[in-house]
């Protein structure tokens, strides 16, 4: 809590979906945060330098337990699923709200985090599938061949923010590298990414490898709204049949952070009915920052 007459925040850093400290993707909670622009974020969230930072408030609607404005060092994103899972956990962890289930107010509305001691599960919200680009025109964006393709489509689909999900042969993703100009036009105005798919059927998992538009393209750790997206791709393609699907996904190794995910899409007469992300929170550093002017 900012103590009166000072022009300092406290915030918490952590690692999520992180299978132990100084893994997954790193995360700045900056607590009490009501008062700051937009400016002011932005310019906290460029000087932590992490993929996202959150700034969290007091909610502006009854059904709410508290609101999070979400930052990359370049912009403000609506909605991203390692900034929910930390800022959920770390307010659970401070004993700022209970156990259990909260509810989070984003840009993209109200979704819900189901908080344990680990970690968080969070709730995707409304469930988008679309067209996205020719996969062999967006693997060459991401310096695959045709040939490192499976042959399925590359749909944009999230539940709050989208990203073209791309399935590679086994051993291509390693391969991979954005060109961030070439998937800047092959994706106009997809505030996620892409998201490139090693998928091993046989254990209901896979690697992936994301190009976050939020980034320029660069690669990110950890990203659960991706993940969300993941199960809705696999729901569209017939891979996820009726009922309850889990699947686990590995990402961050190529850049030093290694994550892990845990979704779980729902389908009910063909359609996805909910779907969800879960990993684990490691908190890292406590301290405080200074309100830029």
């Amino acid at each position: 809590m900012v103590a009166p007459g000072t022009d300092q925040l406290s915030y918490e850093i952590v690692d999520v979906f992180a299978p132990r400290p100084f893994s997954g993707n790193q995360l700045a909670v900056v607590l009490d945060a009501g008062d700051l622009t937009t400016g002011q974020c932005q310019a906290l969230a460029a000087e932590f330098g992490f993929s996202e930072s959150t700034f969290v408030s007091a909610p502006t609607t009854g059904d709410a337990s508290y609101r999070v404005r979400i930052f990359t060092p370049r912009t403000e994103l609506p909605f991203a699923g390692h900034p929910s899972v930390g800022t959920a956990h770390t307010l659970v962890r401070l004993g700022r709200l209970p156990a259990g289930v909260v509810r989070q107010e984003c840009g993209a509305g109200v979704v819900a985090v189901e908080v344990d001691d680990d970690g968080a599960r969070l709730s995707g919200g409304t469930v988008s599938l679309r067209p996205g680009p020719d996969a062999a025109e967006l693997a060459a964006a991401v310096g695959l061949g045709a040939d490192d393709l499976t042959g399925r489509p590359a749909h944009l689909v999230g539940c709050g923010i989208d990203f073209a999900q791309l399935e590679v042969r086994p051993g291509a993703a390693g391969k991979a590298e954005a060109d961030p100009a070439a998937l800047a036009a092959l994706l106009p105005g997809v505030q996620g990414g892409v998201s490139v798919l090693e998928r091993d059927a046989g254990t209901s998992s896979g690697t992936v490898r994301v190009f976050a538009a939020g980034l320029d393209f660069a690669e990110d750790p950890a990203t659960g709204s991706a993940a969300l997206g993941t199960g809705i791709w696999l729901a569209a393609e017939g891979l996820a049949g009726e009922g309850v699907t889990d699947y686990r996904l590995a990402q961050g190794a190529a850049v030093g952070r290694p994550s892990e995910l845990a979704g779980r899409v729902t389908v009910a007469d063909g359609a996805v009915v909910a779907v969800s992300v879960a990993g684990a929170v490691r908190p890292i550093a406590t301290g405080t920052v200074r309100v830029p002017r």
